[in-house]
């Protein structure tokens, strides 16, 4: 029996068809409840309002401390760490050997010698296995996430993590904290006050307007939370569920979920080696009509994901020499498409046709049916010309909306389609049931879609490398 991923590789003989058949199923966001008042009016909120985003849940915390914590950091992230002061977050971006990335998530550099990473499983994993293999003089906790389905088992992090976002966070902010708060600048942290508890800060935008992340001992949850509720009436607020929090991403531009580019390089087999048959590695879901034999066909590289200002070769680091040799200018970027209203409606009303069997099922507001997901893009001829990445419905912009990367001659305006649904009637994951595909029509459009989000957002964020 497999130990290791690497061994489970090499007993399945094909990983393409591992993880498309994973029983994983679509990437959960667990402990908080789906819904507060509603989806859609939750959706609403971040534009209209206010939103609390409870953070807490679905997310690891990688805490780094020691004095090569920033080595460590340096040598596994495409960025620059010339100018990272204490009191600064920046998101980090790991690529493997070939190029391909490996996840990213938020960086924060909290005190002297100590940092904490917060992202999905990939990025602590990676950093994790260099912290313990590279000879760096550092320590490291590594806080899980919480579990998918912890069936009334008592729960507990290092942190609560919270955001308020929206047109009216600010007063919300300012209401609870009993007093002005500085609008320090995009990415700086700092502190207040909510029920008389310190509160670490940072300055955010997720949902397209000026707002705080924020975070504590976890003891202090339901205290803070009630806190910002309360303060928050007045303005409309609206504490968010996880069923639409993770399709604001959709309006901001954010692709969440690209495929660890870890599982064919042979300069990464130690690492599968070292990584678990039930790591995230390892069960993840592929999904999509996007079909390959070769699992480096769903790597993506920085410049496809809208990160390619990050790439900055001004330091040593896994993946540099792979880099070099792309062209950043002829690589493929990243785009919103509009989908078609009529294509559309005939996924939605699937589940009640009665006569065949029917499209792949397309959940609302996060229609995606995988932990990866993978659909293809073509042109008007068939013509491959890229790949549909995130999928769902907002409320905010009455359409449904899916991040993609295509090829850089596609202009913003064209009209392509995006093939929904897995060939052959679906794979094994039980996400899916037998179903025909559909090409969906689609419109290339800017990213972020919003024009709230594509007007606030700090430059190089979410809008770097895209149209």
């Amino acid at each position: 029996m497999a130990k290791n991923l690497q061994e489970l590789i090499e007993e399945r003989g094909s990983v393409v068809d591992t993880l498309r058949n994973s029983r994983l199923g679509t990437y959960i966001y667990p402990v908080v409840p789906a819904e507060f008042s509603n989806w859609r009016r939750e959706q609403k909120a971040w534009r209209e309002t206010a939103v609390l985003f409870d953070q807490t849940h679905h997310m690891v915390n990688l805490f780094i401390t020691g004095r090569d914590a920033l080595k460590l950091l340096s040598d596994t992230g495409i960025n620059s760490f010339a100018n990272f002061p204490v009191g600064m977050a920046k998101q980090f971006v790991p690529v493997a050997s070939n190029g391909g990335v490996i996840g990213d998530g938020i960086l924060f550099h909290e005190a002297e010698d100590e940092y904490v990473y917060v992202g999905r499983a990939p990025g602590a994993n990676w950093l994790q296995f260099h912290a313990e293999t590279g000879g760096y003089d550092l320590e490291t906790l590594y806080d899980d996430r919480s579990p998918s389905r912890p069936y009334g088992e008592a729960v507990h992090r290092q942190y609560y993590r919270f955001q308020i976002q929206g047109p009216r966070a600010w007063d919300v902010i300012e209401r609870v904290h009993g007093g002005p708060v500085e609008q320090v600048k995009f990415f700086r942290m700092g502190t207040i006050t909510i029920a008389g508890e310190t509160v670490r800060t940072l300055r955010h935008g997720m949902a397209g307007a000026p707002g705080l992340e924020i975070w504590g001992p976890y003891a202090h949850h339901r205290k803070i939370r009630d806190a910002i509720l309360e303060a928050g009436a007045e303005f409309g607020i609206e504490p968010c569920g996880s069923r639409a929090y993770s399709s604001n991403t959709l309006e901001s531009g954010w692709i969440p979920s690209p495929l660890p580019a870890i599982y064919s390089s042979e300069a990464e087999r130690p690492y599968r080696e070292w990584l678990g048959t039930d790591s995230y590695e390892a069960i993840n879901a592929i999904a999509g009509s996007f079909v390959s034999d070769n699992i480096e066909d769903y790597y993506l590289n920085p410049w496809e994901l809208g990160y390619g200002s990050f790439v900055k070769f001004d330091h040593d680091f896994i993946g540099r020499d792979a880099l070099e040799r792309i062209d950043g200018a002829t690589q493929r970027t990243k785009v919103t498409l509009a989908w078609n209203d009529e294509d559309l409606a005939k996924l939605l009303t699937t589940v009640i046709d009665r006569e065949g069997p029917g499209y792949q099922f397309f959940d609302l507001p996060n229609a995606n049916y995988g932990s990866s997901n993978f659909d293809a893009v073509i042109d008007a001829d068939g013509n491959h010309i890229g790949l549909s990445l995130f999928t769902g419905v907002t409320a905010n912009e009455k359409r449904g909306l899916s991040l993609a990367t295509v090829d850089r001659d596609v202009p913003i305006g064209a009209e392509v389609r995006v093939v929904w649904g897995e060939p052959d009637g679906g794979s094994g994951k039980t996400t899916v049931e037998p179903h025909e595909q559909l090409a969906v029509r689609a419109v290339v459009s800017p990213v972020p879609y919003a024009e709230t989000a594509r007007q606030e957002y700090q430059g190089g964020w979410r809008t770097s490398g895209t149209r």
